[in-house]
């Protein structure tokens, strides 16, 4: 292994006698835009040396090493002429103000463009609603070419250059990338990069015996390397199928050619491929340089597309190893920061958004500037659920205090639902140390968010329930989890009241605490279940559907209507939103824990400056006192100024509503 001054040397030498190579190959596009080319070798001399050193970690055993090297440059520079102009200039504004998206105006929002708009023409006419809710961010669930049928909701990809057809087209999304961008609204997409589905053009070719692209998934002749794999792996899908292998019909060429070499393994089975979660995605194989380089080429295509953030899908499972879980590897942080280092040298602006539903220690992992600059936070909203089901904000505090601090120059992405199922992802251990079985509490929500414990508020469903240990997760809305439903069906005002309550309650959190808050469209008018999936023969199998329904303009229409239930929640949550955007204190950075004294109050400090604020959140059904003795902190009893949810203090005390969520100035 290189040291970092041969490394640095090495970097040097490569670029010095690749460079009069990449300037033969593009001699026509550097003498039509040799001003496009200066940028782009200034940005290539600064960011080579770290591209050079992950690629050399990852393949420098390759024989073929720099001729794959030299291909990857070649279609950086290619896709760095292919640039439109305005987003170079996004690109300058990005590079003049790197940490845009940790102001206190970033408001993010998440969709299903056919649920909830019909297509790409549809998000386009909702801008104006965008707008009135405040959303600075728009994450548009997959809208890439897909299998028809079962497709994972989109991630299983067939195209990533094809927009699914009854959405729009890839021009329609480049269009609606500009227009957003032009209303201060950044466009947020998936990078589906662990796997494609199996109709993609790659797959295909390696279906049909092409030795390249078979190469660029993990295929193999019979079951000796998979079973050696698998003594190591967990099942994702066990429904579905068993391991984290597919076999491939007897009867595809690729399976014809293996029993022609000798190589196939009998019987009906014509092989096997790799499928982490669903045998119609097939996991791509980047112990390959040439996927690294093409899904290099997919990546930056979108960034010419406008597309400003990218979220990294599956990012825990992307290297296989034999011998280990091939989850959290070293070489998935190279690869990521290999990719990084792409989009620093031909499309600046773009960001990435980790997607790890991992231990909390491996989450963090994936975070820094160098890697994921933003990341879905987990922990935090499963520990928001759990605390609305125990009334204690003990898991809570702890994962604030101890495990919320990130580095400086990124971002969590604070969410109470969104399109996939609610895990229980905090530590065993954190949980051992406040004297829980973690295992025992896990069955504890499983059973009270399905509505089966006794006083659950909540009306969930299983989702990939074990019924031999009776381990799931859990799927539902926002409002049904929290309440709504039950209250509605049992006609019960109080408790609509109350479930009203803890809609705010959650939401208020991550719009405080620090980070990107993140709206899963519908939650912001308390949409509820939506059972009819179990009539749909490609979604009946699959309970998260069920906090997948289309948007009801009928409902939208009465957001402003104080008296329904619709716009109680909506005007709710459009003061919360106020209230975030007009104090810098609740940017991204540091958050402080105020120890209550109290079991079901939270209660923290977020400064920035000359400001300093406090929030306090009840978690209880009844009401709750926090002493003036609780605000001894930095003499802030002296002079309280209320900003939400009360008025002023009673007898030295600060009384909070059920459910009750605060802010004080002090």
């Amino acid at each position: 292994m290189l040291d970092k001054t041969q490394m640095e040397r090495e970097s040097q030498r490569a670029l010095t006698r690749l460079l009069p190579r990449l300037e033969k190959e593009l001699a026509d596009s550097i003498s039509l835009n040799p001003n496009n080319w200066a940028d782009f070798t200034t940005r290539l001399q600064k960011h080579f040396p770290s591209l050079f050193r992950l690629y050399f970690d990852l393949y420098n055993t390759r024989y073929d090493f720099f001729f794959h090297l030299e291909d990857l440059l070649i279609s950086l520079a290619r896709a760095w002429f292919a640039r439109p102009n305005d987003l170079r200039a996004l690109d300058q504004a990005r590079e003049a103000n790197p940490l845009w998206f940790q102001s206190n105006q970033m408001l993010g929002g998440v969709c299903y463009v056919d649920l909830f708009a019909g297509n790409l023409e549809g998000v386009r006419s909702k801008i104006p609603y965008f707008k009135e809710l405040g959303l600075t961010y728009l994450h548009l669930m997959p809208l890439y070419k897909k299998p028809e049928g079962e497709n994972d909701g989109g991630y299983a990809v067939s195209s990533y250059r094809e927009v699914h057809p009854p959405l729009g087209t890839m021009e329609r999304l480049a269009s609606l990338a500009r227009e957003l961008r032009n209303a201060g609204i950044s466009l947020v997409l998936d990078l589906v990069f662990n796997h494609t589905s199996d109709e993609h053009l790659w797959a295909e070719r390696a279906r049909a015996g092409d030795e390249e692209h078979r190469d660029f998934y993990r295929i193999f002749p019979s079951r000796e390397m998979p079973d050696a794999y698998q003594r190591n792996l967990r099942e994702i899908f066990p429904e579905e199928h068993p391991g984290a292998f597919s076999p491939l019909p007897a009867s595809s060429p690729l399976a014809l050619r293996s029993a022609r070499m000798g190589e196939g393994p009998g019987g009906t089975s014509g092989g096997w491929v790799w499928t982490t979660f669903h045998s119609y995605q097939w996991d791509l194989n980047y112990a390959n340089p040439a996927v690294f380089n093409r899904m290099a080429e997919e990546m930056l295509f979108l960034a010419n597309q406008g597309v400003e953030v990218l979220r990294l899908d599956a990012v825990a499972f992307i290297w296989k190893q034999i011998g280990t879980s091939c989850e959290n590897l070293p070489q998935a942080h190279t690869l990521i920061q290999a990719f990084n280092a792409v989009a620093r040298i031909a499309s600046p602006a773009l960001l990435f958004k980790s997607e790890a539903i991992v231990h909390p220690d491996d989450v963090v992992k994936y975070i820094s500037p160098e890697e994921c600059q933003l990341s879905y936070n987990p922990l935090i909203m499963a520990l928001l659920w759990n605390t609305l089901a125990t009334r204690n904000v003990d898991l809570l505090e702890q994962a604030l205090a101890t495990r919320f601090k990130i580095h400086p120059q990124t971002a969590w992405v604070n969410y109470v639902r969104v399109h996939d199922d609610i895990g229980w992802t905090f530590s065993d251990e954190d949980a051992v140390r406040l004297g829980i079985h973690a295992s025992d509490h896990r069955r504890f929500l499983n059973e009270f968010y399905r509505g089966r414990f006794p006083g659950s508020f909540a009306r969930g469903l299983p989702f990939q329930e074990d019924l031999v240990t009776g381990d799931c997760r859990i799927c539902g809305t926002c409002a049904s989890l929290a309440g709504l439903e039950k209250a509605i069906k049992e006609n019960t005002e109080t408790e609509v009241d109350l479930a009203i309550r803890r809609i705010l309650l959650i939401h208020g959190i991550i719009l405080t605490a620090g980070g990107i808050p993140l709206l899963y469209l519908g939650d912001e008018i308390g949409t509820l279940n939506d059972y009819s999936y179990r009539n749909d023969s490609a979604h009946e199998r699959d309970s998260r559907w069920v906090h997948r329904p289309k948007a009801d303009r009928k409902r939208y229409a009465k957001r402003n209507d104080p008296d329904a239930i619709e716009g109680r929640v909506y005007q709710g949550l459009q003061q919360l939103i106020a209230l975030r955007k007009n104090h810098i204190a609740f940017s991204c950075g540091g958050i402080e824990i105020i120890h209550t004294g109290n079991k079901h109050v939270l209660g923290y400090v977020r400064a920035s400056g000359k400001e300093t604020l406090v929030v306090f959140a009840n978690f209880s059904d009844a009401k709750q006192a926090v002493s003036r003795n609780d605000l001894q902190y930095r003499g802030m009893s002296e002079n309280i100024e209320p900003l939400y949810g009360i008025r002023q203090l009673h007898n030295d005390k600060l009384i909070l509503e059920p459910a009750g969520f605060c802010a004080l100035k002090v």
